[in-house]
């Protein structure tokens, strides 16, 4: 066993701190991993607070993984010593059922294992990322092309491959017009990626306040949802649009600016129920739609589009005494548009 440092929720009420942790030792497919960067996704702060439910304590959050090839174990054919990888939102799946054949272990039918808070096969809690080292199956073990800056590269493990996942889905490309609910961490990579696909993009955001970042990101149109002409001006509009924001939303208002088999996709996971009126779904075939992460194979394909693209994530890179201060900030607003502990200040 391998003891590491790392940063641990052990109430919903009570700050992070400082811990350490037990990663099992290297079986022959598994991959050890040294962390140098890892995300602050909105779910860690609903995780650790029991927010979607009890969580068990204590926990290590973090699921936006960027590193280093540390040691392999003596069967792995994937990965080397001195890789650059990432560790996305799961670590395991069945790999058997239908799901995980087609290579979307995120709906494995029998429950992938999420990188923190899981029962993994070895019958112990899964920790994530906010410690120093990590042990992963080499399936779940992502290359991180050169040309994306590992501290840059770590949110695109969810924030970029949540966003991706339903563009591609619903094919955002050249012709389609695409609208992003919320500039945030999730919002601010749906722009930068539906841009690079081709796609005319919008952003709805409730004021105008981020305009200027949002054209810089790459969309082509920037409207407050807090002015009810926009409602009307776009109505019938578009092809696609992308919910990023975990808040309650008129989902009936947001409809009406779909065109003819227009899908609106929520990709945000807001902790209270959002109601629809029918009407607003069947009159001109409208869709209302999930959409999780991807799977692994999915999630390489979208790293390797982003270094083609030279896209990674707007950063802010802190160390983990801040990780506290950095919570209260995401739930403010106030970070653009991703914050990203250096895990070398675990050490």
């Amino acid at each position: 066993m391998l003891t590491v440092n790392a940063y641990s929720a052990t109430a919903a009420n009570k700050p992070l701190g400082p811990t350490t942790i037990q990663r099992r030792d290297l079986g022959p497919h598994d991959v050890l991993i040294e962390i140098k960067f890892c995300g602050i996704c909105h779910s860690d702060i609903h995780h650790t607070r029991s927010e979607w439910g009890s969580a068990p304590y204590p926990i290590v959050p973090g699921h936006e993984i960027a590193g280093l090839v540390a040691q392999v174990g003596s069967k792995v054919t994937r990965h080397a010593v001195g890789d650059r990888v990432g560790v996305g939102c799961l670590v395991d799946s069945c790999g058997e059922c239908t799901s995980c054949r087609k290579g979307e272990e995120q709906h494995c039918l029998k429950g992938s294992t999420l990188t923190y808070g899981s029962i993994g096969k070895d019958s112990q809690l899964t920790q994530g990322g906010y410690s120093t080292h990590i042990v992963v199956t080499e399936d779940f073990v992502l290359k991180i092309p050169e040309g994306i800056g590992l501290d840059a590269a770590a949110p695109l493990l969810c924030a970029g491959i949540t966003t991706y996942a339903p563009l591609r889905h619903w094919g955002a490309g050249p012709g389609k017009k695409v609208a992003v609910v919320g500039l945030g961490g999730l919002g601010h990579m749906a722009v930068k990626l539906a841009h690079a696909m081709g796609a005319d993009v919008t952003v709805l955001s409730q004021s105008l306040n981020k305009k200027e970042d949002g054209l810089r990101l790459g969309a082509d149109h920037y409207y407050a949802t807090k002015d009810p002409e926009t409602f009307k001006k776009l109505a019938g509009t578009f092809d696609l649009i992308v919910n990023t924001v975990s808040a309650k939303i008129d989902l009936d208002a947001y409809l009406s600016l779909l065109a003819l088999d227009g899908a609106l996709v929520n990709v945000g996971a807001p902790a209270q129920p959002l109601s629809v009126n029918v009407f607003s779904l069947i009159l001109t075939r409208r869709s209302f739609a999930g959409s999780l992460i991807g799977g692994i194979r999915q999630t390489q394909e979208m790293l390797n589009f982003c270094a083609r693209h030279r896209i990674g994530a707007d950063i802010e890179v802190i160390p983990a005494s801040k990780i506290n201060e950095a919570y209260e900030r995401v739930i403010s607003s106030d970070v653009r548009y991703r914050f990203v502990i250096d895990a070398a200040t675990l050490k």
